[in-house]
């Protein structure tokens, strides 16, 4: 498949001018569980929370926060509840990732004039603490986009969540700043179509381009496209399956899934030997490549300030391009179903992806699907 080329920034309107994610909310069968395990493991604070207690009947939601980062996990209160059904097809996973907008009105109008389909009409929600305006489209498989307008808003987070005032003694936060990207997988050739969807409806540019050559191991492959809004404060890649041996991890993620939907979620850290050292003591399980990779890893990548045993130690991957390099490393699912996982990684200067680690990551993703059963 040929490369094709990258957009400039300035070529294109940016008639949706996004401020950055402003959360995301995951479906989940049991939130409070699941808040534990976020704030226990992953260092998340409980800062607010909305349910029976505080007038909500069907269901209930725990906001977590750690520097810019924002999840909510919400379940369902009774077996015909919506999220239910959803939770019985796709396990827990990403529901809406929201972005933080100007004009929430606006934003829909924009998307749903460019072929968006709408799911939520703006809306005001109300309460002491001012108001916060909301809208919503559909995306690839049941996943949603909510446009957050909230500059008339001084609350905690969201009419009808109530901050939670007491110390967080669970949480153990372990240095994520933001989230980097949030990476979708979609099925056979539908890459193209949620590309154009991302660029036609949201203005969004092509930002890098991964074919089936970059990313490709001896038994499987895949291609991935990342999109980025105009000012690159929001990134998605798009991945789908390409011909391969075996089954790939993006068709393993659509049988468990059973459908397109959020495949990992991409947080930056500053001391990404730190973090993941916290991490990996808070219970986290992180994929491993070969020790071998770290024997030619200096002449691959040229000088890099961390020590190398340190990062052989960990596990954390290292790949530079023309504008400086970057540190990654990738968690096991956190989910029984092998569905979603998160990503830590730390730039310094890079603004890639990690094209030379591909098939050192892909093979250890497959040494795992092996495990499964999956390969």
């Amino acid at each position: 498949m040929p490369q094709l080329e990258e957009q400039s920034a300035s070529s294109v309107q940016d008639f949706l001018p996004l401020n950055g994610t402003d959360y995301v909310e995951f479906y989940v069968g049991n939130a409070k569980q699941a808040a534990h395990f976020y704030r226990s493991a992953l260092g998340m604070k409980l800062t607010a929370y909305r349910g029976p207690e505080t007038g909500v009947r069907g269901e209930a939601s725990y906001l977590l926060e750690q520097n810019k980062i924002r999840f909510v996990l919400t379940t369902p209160l009774t077996p015909d509840h919506p999220i239910s059904a959803h939770l019985l097809k796709h396990g827990d996973g990403v529901h809406d990732v929201a972005l933080w907008v100007d004009d929430a009105e606006a934003a829909y109008r924009e998307t749903t004039q460019r072929g968006a389909t709408g799911v939520r009409p703006p809306e005001t929600l109300r309460d002491e603490q001012g108001e916060v305006r909301i809208s919503a489209i559909a995306t690839y498989g049941e996943t949603i986009h909510s446009f957050v307008e909230r500059k008339n808003y001084r609350g905690v987070f969201l009419p009808g969540f109530v901050a939670v005032d007491k110390p967080d003694t669970v949480s153990r936060p372990v240095g994520l700043k933001h989230i980097d990207h949030m990476v979708g997988n979609v099925g056979w050739n539908q890459m193209n179509r949620w590309v154009d969807f991302y660029r036609d409806v949201m203005g969004f540019r092509l930002f890098k381009h991964f074919d089936d050559k970059d990313i490709s191991t001896e038994y499987s492959a895949l291609m991935s496209k990342v999109m980025s809004n105009g000012n690159e404060r929001v990134k998605f890649p798009i991945n789908e399956p390409a011909e391969g041996k075996r089954k790939s991890q993006i068709e393993e993620y659509l049988e468990y899934y059973q459908g397109p939907g959020v495949q990992h979620i991409a947080m930056a850290t500053d001391d990404i030997i730190d973090t993941v050292g916290r991490l990996q003591n808070q219970g986290i399980e992180f994929l491993r490549v070969p020790h071998t990779y770290y024997e030619n890893l200096l002449k691959r990548v040229g000088p890099i300030d961390e020590p190398l045993a340190k990062l052989d130690e960990l596990g954390i991957l290292v790949d530079r391009d023309d504008e400086g390099y970057m540190l990654q490393i990738f968690t096991k699912p956190v989910e029984d179903r092998p569905t979603l996982f998160f990503e830590v990684i730390q730039r310094k200067g890079s603004r890639s992806f990690g094209k030379g680690n591909f098939k050192a990551l892909f093979e250890a993703i497959e040494r795992e699907q092996e495990l499964r059963g999956n390969l």
